[in-house]
């Protein structure tokens, strides 16, 4: 485990950074795919079905994910769920290439494949601390972030590409062999025993004969984070966060183009803007060379990018509301890293893998809640003034983490870059 050392010259860093980044575009590449295949054979409703029935089973399961790579874990999870969908869809793309399976093809692969980013996602964020020594966890959650920004934006034109030249079957076949490339290069990378927990955890359940259930584990992981001092406030405020600006950030987008004319391009300038600040964000953690008061940042950054996003609504033109989502993507990427790596340094390294799926599941499980309720509320009052309260509750967040003694002190020792 590199703790001292740069993390640009790790050649194990890198490896399970390049790993993560070729199954992010993989995943891109398959779901575009799936949508793709979805249209030649059904209708609007039954595409909708099959790109949706995924995020069933990944929302139901994810907690239970993280009780997995807590027993087996982290890297055999990570390991298992890329070689299951390396062969789910290589399979998927002969049958494809053979002939025309029916839409229940579709939906049993999609199914799968919620199941296995049930697992997939707890046991990726519970691998840097292992990889990695505490002082290099800030500059491995940017570079982290900065292969997820290259990941997205790559997967679209890649899943382009290969069905221009053989449909679904070929994009199917590319999205197999990234899986592919990730599962070889994951098998190449060191895992290292875990140091201690930090100081300011709270000592973990008493040992017992029997092992745990995973029922018992699961409770006993959500009772871990919500006595910590440091990682409950800061999985309480990530999660006001996610409820108040997931929406605004998506649906509220569209709906705030629609209204000023600035059209679907405009929608595209400004996500285009927030990835742009994101990106830049990652550089940032990685070559930054102190936090010496990680925890009060990263409530201030959650202030200014909440304050930005409830801005943008507010933007007299489109080429300010791009300026404004720059630099609000910088801010809220500086906040969310610094955020994972203060609760990883926390973290007991039995509860790892429990308190990454807390963390996952608060980033993807609690959109489609706010998606409907955000609807319903600009019918009845307008997108401005939704749009503004949502960047409010997110701020609420801020406050949870500024009232926790814990996070006001939190530091993050950095080792030389």
């Amino acid at each position: 485990m590199n703790g001292n050392g740069n993390v640009w010259r790790d050649a194990n860093v890198l490896r399970w950074l390049a790993a993560y980044g070729a199954s992010l575009v993989g995943d891109g590449v398959y779901f575009l795919a799936l949508g793709w295949a979805a249209a030649q054979t059904a209708g609007p409703a039954e595409v909708g079905l099959v790109m949706a029935v995924g995020a069933i089973p990944r929302a139901l399961l994810m907690l239970g994910g993280g009780v997995v790579a807590d027993r087996f874990g982290p890297r055999l999870v990570v390991i298992s769920s890329d070689a299951v969908r390396c062969g789910v869809v290589l399979a998927l793309a002969l049958v494809l290439a053979l002939g025309s399976p029916g839409l229940w093809v579709l939906v049993l692969v999609a199914l799968v494949f919620g199941i296995v980013d049930a697992l997939f996602m707890p046991a990726v964020g519970a691998l840097p601390p292992r990889i990695a020594g505490p002082g290099q966890l800030v500059r491995v959650q940017g570079l982290r972030s900065l292969a997820e920004r290259v990941g997205h934006t790559a997967g679209p034109p890649v899943a382009g590409l290969a069905m221009g030249l053989g449909g679904p079957a070929s994009a199917f076949a590319v999205a197999s062999v990234l899986f592919g490339v990730s599962l070889v290069l994951l098998l190449a990378v060191r895992i290292a025993p875990l140091p201690a927990a930090a100081p300011a955890s709270p000592p973990a359940s008493p040992s017992v004969s029997a092992p745990e259930s995973p029922w018992r584990q699961l409770r006993s992981g959500l009772g871990y984070i919500r006595r910590h001092g440091l990682i409950g406030p800061l999985m309480l405020s990530g999660a006001l966060s996610q409820l108040g600006t997931s929406a605004p950030m998506t649906l509220g987008l569209i709906l705030v183009s629609e209204e000023r004319g600035w059209g679907p391009g405009g929608v595209g300038w400004i996500i285009g803007g927030m990835g742009v600040g994101a990106a830049s964000s990652a550089l940032v953690l990685t070559l930054i060379p102190r936090f010496p008061r990680a925890g009060a940042i990263q409530n201030l950054t959650l202030i200014v990018g909440s304050a930005g996003i409830g801005g943008l609504v507010l933007a007299p033109t489109l080429p300010v509301a791009v300026a404004l989502a720059v630099l609000t993507g910088l801010v809220c990427g500086i906040c969310g890293g610094l955020a994972i790596a203060l609760i990883q340094t926390a973290t007991d390294p039995s509860y790892l893998g429990r308190v990454s799926s807390v963390m996952a599941f608060t980033a993807v499980g609690l959109a489609p809640l706010a998606y409907p309720a955000f609807g319903f509320a600009a019918d009845l009052w307008g997108v401005t003034p939704v749009f503004l309260a949502g960047a409010a509750v997110s701020m609420a967040g801020a406050i949870v983490g500024t009232s926790a003694p814990a996070v006001r002190r939190a530091e993050l020792a950095l080792a030389p870059s």
